[in-house]
């Protein structure tokens, strides 16, 4: 594929990971997940702030701004690609130009586009991050192994080691963005993922949409 389509398709898959899931829907409601719980714009903070509906919409969107992305580059291009894609939609959401490079945390993003490159491992860290987060109650410990486990998984399906890498890569990302996260759970401060019962609104609600 000729490098100028190359770099578009990279560049494009960046920008849909800066689109602003969380705000879209949480605002929705009323809600500004970056100025209220732990400021994070992502499921687990919406589904706190906004509720499950909520929390599940931007899970969801979120999965397929990694997926989307990486499945089309994967479609018609090359592996190589298709891995460049994914990074590019993982570092979209948690680094976006368009909010000042103040983004997410990635762990939905880069589990779309790690669903697409290695099914096998994914679907077993799916596994391992749903039962974390219902015996530990916290989503964090879950996405923290999640991610510590994925170049782990890839090398041991046998992947290259340039996919290896950039599984690291990117795990090394995610972890990073959850240093606030770490630094509650060595305290035992961490929050539990449960969603308040009232909804404080941090930004005008929408005009016609219910916030009760």
């Amino acid at each position: 594929m000729a490098l100028p389509v190359t770099l578009a398709l990279v560049v494009l898959a960046y920008l849909v990971g800066t689109v602003p899931t969380a705000q879209m829907v949480a605002g929705r409601r009323g809600v500004d997940p970056t100025a209220a719980g732990s400021g994070n714009p992502g499921a687990s903070n919406v589904y706190r702030l906004a509720g499950r509906r909520a929390g599940v919409a931007v899970l969801v969107v979120d999965v397929l701004k990694g997926l989307v992305p990486t499945a089309a580059a994967l479609a018609v291009g090359s592996r190589g690609l298709a891995v460049a894609v994914g990074v590019a939609a993982v570092l979209g959401h948690v680094l976006p130009v368009t909010r000042g490079f103040r983004g997410g945390k990635g762990v939905a993003t880069a589990g779309g586009a790690a669903l697409v490159l290695w099914p096998v491992t994914s679907a077993a860290l799916v596994v391992i991050f749903v039962v974390l987060a219902r015996t530990v109650g916290t989503a964090s410990v879950g996405s923290l192994v999640m991610a510590a486990g994925l170049p782990v998984g890839v090398a041991l399906v046998g992947g290259p080691a340039w996919e290896v890498a950039a599984a690291t890569g990117t795990a090394a990302l995610v972890i990073v963005r959850h240093a606030s996260n770490i630094r509650r759970l060595v305290r035992g401060e961490e929050r539990r993922t449960r969603h308040h019962h009232t909804v404080p609104h941090t930004i005008p609600p929408t005009p016609g949409v219910t916030t009760r």
